[in-house]
C-alpha cells in the first residue's frame, strides 16, 4: 500500500483503495499479486546456488483458489495441513506429487485418504510412523522432527520447542531409526518448523544442522524440508528477515551436505506469510467516533470475525486512513462491533476521522481471512485481487443465505 502524490490517494497495486470499496463494498480484502510474484521470485533468487529447491506454499496462510492459481503459476508446490486443503490444492491445478501434507493430531482415516490422493505424507509421531509402515510397505514418507529450539515471534506460533505438540522428538531419534530398520520404510524426507516471525538467520542455521545430521542417518532421503518462519515488516521501523543473507548461508551448508552424501537431494520450504501478508490490505469503514473521558475510540464495520490477530497474537497492524490522509493527527483507539472486547490498535495516531471514512489495515494477506469467522452471526467478507490493473472479485461476501444453507429448519416446535 502506497501514497500516490499525483493522484492524490492511497493506492494498492496502482488501484485506489477507496474505488475500490466503492465499487465491492465494505469490509473487503484486497491482495495485489504483483507484491505475491516479488516475494516468490526474492526468496526463489536467495537460495538460486542451490541446484535443486522447491518452494512449497502454505496454503493456511491463504487459501483462496486463485491465490493458490497464482502460486501454481509461479511453479510453486503446495503444503497442506488439513485433507481439505489437499482438496483445494488440486482443485486449483497442483499435481499431488508437488502436495507435502504436514498434518498434526488426525487420526490414520484421514492420514490414509491424503496417501490415496498420491501427495507426500509428512508424519510427527511414532505411532503413526509404524503403523504406516506396517500397513504400506515401500511406501514413501517424510518424518517431522522436533528439534526443541524455541523461535518465532509470539509462544502461540513457535511449535518447535520441547513442550510442543508438534514433531518426533530429536531424542527420539534413536527409536525412530529402529522402527525404520526393522520395517525397512521408505524415509524419503525429512522436516522440521520451529515457529513464525523468525528474523535471525543463525536460528536457521542452527535448525539446519540438526535436520542436517538427520538426513545423513537415511540413504534414502531425496528432499530436505526447513519449513518456514521468515519475518516480514509489520511497521516502518521493524526487522525482516534478510533473505539474501539467509539464503547464502543455507545454500552453503545444503550444498556441502549434497556433496558429502555423493547425491543431489532437493532443499524445501514452505513459506506462507512471507509470500502473501504484505500483497494484502483490510478495508473497513468508520461506524462511529465515540469520545469517552480518556479515550476517542473509531468503531468500524469489522471486529475480530475478519481479523483475529491482533487479539489473538497481540499482532500489530499498521492503520491508515485513507478518506482523510490530509487530515489533523489524533491519538485513536480501533475497535469492532464485536460483543467482545476486539480492540484493532490501542492509541494510534491517524489523520482525523470521520464517520463513513475507509480505514485500511496492512499486512492482511496471512491468516486474516483464513482465521476468519461467521462470530455474531456476522458475514465473512468479498476478497478481491489486483492483477496487472485489474481488479478481480475473487470471493463473493456472505449474504443471510449463507449463514442458514447447512442449518436443519425443523418443524417440531
Amino acid at each position: 500500500m502506497q501514497w500516490n502524490d499525483a493522484q492524490e490517494r492511497y493506492e494498492l497495486g496502482q488501484l485506489g483503495l477507496e474505488e475500490l470499496v466503492q465499487e465491492f463494498g465494505s469490509p473487503l480484502f484486497v491482495y495485489d499479486s504483483a507484491k505475491i510474484k516479488s516475494q516468490y521470485l526474492k526468496m526463489e533468487q536467495a537460495l538460486s546456488a542451490c541446484p535443486s529447491v522447491k518452494i512449497n506454499y502454505a496454503c493456511k496462510a491463504l487459501s483462496n483458489l486463485t491465490i493458490l492459481k497464482l502460486l501454481r503459476s509461479l511453479g510453486a508446490g503446495l503444503d497442506a495441513v488439513s485433507y481439505q486443503e489437499i482438496k483445494l490444492g488440486l482443485a486449483a491445478g497442483f499435481a499431488p506429487e508437488d502436495i507435502i501434507y504436514t498434518p498434526n493430531s488426525v487420526g490414520a482415516e484421514e492420514l490414509e485418504a491424503a496417501l490415496a490422493l498420491g501427495v507426500k505424507l509428512n508424519i510427527d509421531n511414532i505411532e503413526m510412523l509404524e503403523y504406516l509402515g506396517h500397513k504400506y510397505p515401500g511406501q514413501g514418507f517424510c518424518i517431522r522432527i522436533n528439534p526443541h529450539i524455541m523461535a518465532g515471534g509470539n509462544a502461540k506460533i513457535s511449535v518447535g520447542h520441547i513442550d510442543s505438540k508438534f514433531g518426533i522428538s530429536i531424542h527420539q531419534m534413536p527409536l525412530v531409526e529402529r522402527i525404520v530398520s526393522s520395517l525397512k520404510l521408505n524415509i524419503e524426507g525429512v522436516h522440521m518448523h520451529t515457529g513464525s516471525d523468525i528474523l535471525n538467520v543463525e536460528v536457521f542455521s542452527m535448525a539446519a544442522d540438526i535436520l542436517f545430521n538427520i538426513a545423513r542417518k537415511f540413504d534414502t532421503v531425496r528432499y530436505v524440508d526447513l519449513g518456514s518462519g521468515f519475518k516480514v515488516k509489520y511497521k516502518e521501523s521493524d526487522i525482516e528477515t534478510d533473505m539474501q543473507e539467509f539464503g547464502q548461508e543455507i545454500s552453503q551448508r545444503f550444498n556441502a551436505l549434497c556433496e558429502e552424501l555423493g547425491r543431489e537431494l532437493t532443499l524445501m520450504f514452505e513459506p506462507g506469510k512471507y509470500l502473501v501478508s504484505e500483497a494484502g490490505c483490510f478495508l473497513a469503514q468508520a461506524n462511529v467516533i465515540k469520545q469517552t473521558i480518556s479515550t476517542i475510540f473509531v468503531g468500524i464495520d469489522s471486529g475480530f470475525n475478519h481479523l483475529i490477530r491482533p487479539m489473538f497474537y497481540d499482532a500489530h497492524h499498521e492503520i491508515v486512513n485513507v478518506s482523510n490522509p490530509a487530515g489533523k493527527p489524533k491519538i485513536y483507539t480501533v475497535v469492532g462491533y464485536i460483543c467482545e472486547t476486539d480492540t484493532f490498535g490501542y492509541n494510534r495516531k491517524l489523520a482525523e476521522v470521520r464517520e463513513g471514512d475507509i480505514l485500511a489495515f496492512k499486512n492482511a494477506g496471512a491468516y486474516c481471512f483464513s482465521m476468519a469467522s461467521n462470530y455474531n452471526s456476522r458475514y465473512r467478507p468479498a476478497e478481491v485481487l489486483l492483477h496487472e490493473g485489474q481488479a478481480y472479485l475473487i470471493r463473493e461476501r456472505e449474504t443471510f443465505e449463507d449463514l442458514i444453507r447447512l442449518q436443519a429448519d425443523l418443524a417440531i416446535f
